[in-house]
């Protein structure tokens, strides 16, 4: 009995695990307990945040609105069926025919058939207008999509930017905790005066100080990354990846022309430009003939379906605007002073993107430089801590000197941390700048 509640609860278990799997691969987050760990990667927290957010699913929903409009405004030249039906219930004064005025009803039915042959450019108008505005939405789509794909990364990055930060300061820490012990033995001994004592304790507080400082904005970049891709706020993510620098190769005349080509705010400005000269296209057919063709076949009785008395006809029908007091003509005003704003448009957002491109690329390669130079101080630091603290071991350096040493390495740890944080934001921001294609 004992073994059956063993493999029961085994399999319990089992199965509790299988489903939260399950749960997890279609529902990211959706299964994760309040506080739970997961595992973490820049291609995982992309994808989340492009399944879970909000705006996202927003962006998909007006451009299946457009879609709908779209194929509204395609049927606005296909003929259209109407029918009617009409009782009329008469309840006469006596006549000679009918002295006792007798009440009666009449039923009347009638299909009807319109098609509109011509109308001067305003269905056509209107059909080019639908369908610019869903492809407007579609590059509204892929706009959303870089932008979260943008805020997950540099979401992620501020991440290992934090921890980073978390790191340098323990090791600040640390490295006091040793050096305080090496002079509290040397004070026991009689060889520092209690001044160098006092001197380290306050210098290993200061760095706790900052060390918590350094673990909370490691907690909050974590909580603001889990708010991008979906998670509960309190999800611990565990990231193996570290800031990194690889080789960008592409020239700054290659970013901006693809920008230029490929950025969706761009072509949603050419989109609106076509747009605006359709508008002139319907508003100039309010000064030219429509054509259409109406045909109706009816019958009434005095029954709902009687056929005693029926009709049939075929109407031909032109309708020219002749005078309307300058609306047409205002109008038409508007639509061209409508074209020229966006016309305008076009031009201020081709050179806003060339600017963007052109900041984050030489931000870019201005933290890449800044990369080599960092680093070279960086290992001159943490040659001079260690000199510094053999000179003071031996008795022939000072406390002072191992305090300025300890901040020299320290600020250029963060120089260095900073240095590939800022290449790596930057090429992000660069990458959304350029318009890349986000798949997903």
């Amino acid at each position: 009995m004992n073994n059956f509640r063993k493999k029961s609860k085994k399999l319990l278990a089992a199965a509790a695990i299988a489903t939260g799997m399950l749960l997890s691969s279609i529902f990211p987050g959706a299964s994760l307990a309040e506080g739970a760990e997961m595992n973490m990667n820049l291609d995982e927290a992309i994808r989340m945040a492009l399944t879970n957010n909000p705006a996202i699913k927003m962006s998909m929903a007006r451009q299946e609105a457009a879609r709908w409009g779209f194929k509204a405004a395609r049927v606005l030249k296909t003929p259209t069926v109407d029918y009617s039906f009409a009782r009329r219930h008469t309840n006469p004064a006596p006549t000679q025919t009918n002295p006792f005025g007798q009440s009666f009803n009449t039923y009347n039915n009638t299909f009807s058939l319109s098609f509109p042959i011509y109308t001067g450019g305003r269905l056509e108008g209107q059909l080019e207008k639908a369908r610019l505005n869903l492809t407007t939405a579609d590059h509204e789509v892929q706009r959303t999509k870089q932008q979260i794909k943008l805020n997950a990364t540099t979401g992620y990055y501020n991440l290992l930017k934090a921890r980073n930060d978390v790191n340098i300061n323990r090791q600040w820490v640390n490295n006091l905790d040793a050096h305080l012990t090496n002079v509290q033995a040397k004070y026991s001994a009689g060889t520092v005066a209690r001044v160098d004592v006092l001197r380290t304790e306050v210098e290993r507080t200061n760095a706790q100080q900052r060390l918590i400082i350094a673990e909370n904005s490691y907690d909050l970049a974590m909580a603001a990354l889990n708010n991008i891709i979906g998670l509960p706020l309190d999800a611990r993510l565990i990231v193996a990846d570290e800031l990194r620098h690889q080789e960008y190769t592409n020239t700054l005349e290659y970013c901006i022309e693809f920008a230029l080509q490929n950025r969706p705010e761009i072509r949603q400005a050419k989109l609106a430009m076509e747009s605006a000269r359709q508008d002139i296209r319907i508003a100039r057919s309010g000064n030219r003939p429509s054509v259409g063709l109406n045909a109706a076949h009816n019958w009434n009785d005095t029954t709902s379906w009687g056929t005693d008395n029926r009709n049939w006809s075929v109407t031909g029908n032109v309708n020219l605007n002749i005078f309307d007091t300058g609306h047409t003509r205002a109008q038409k005003k508007q639509a061209e002073w409508g074209l020229n704003a966006v016309e305008e448009q076009h031009v201020q957002t081709r050179d806003n993107v060339s600017l963007e491109v052109r900041q984050y690329y030489l931000s870019m390669r201005e933290a890449e430089k800044r990369i080599s130079t960092s680093y070279v101080a960086l290992s001159k630091a943490e040659e001079d801590y260690k000199i510094a603290q053999v000179r003071y071991s031996a008795g022939v350096g000072t406390n002072l000197d191992v305090m300025d040493s300890q901040v020299a390495l320290t600020t250029a740890q963060n120089n260095y941390a900073q240095a590939l944080y800022d290449y790596n934001a930057n090429r992000a921001q660069l990458e959304k700048a350029m318009g890349i294609e986000v798949v997903f």
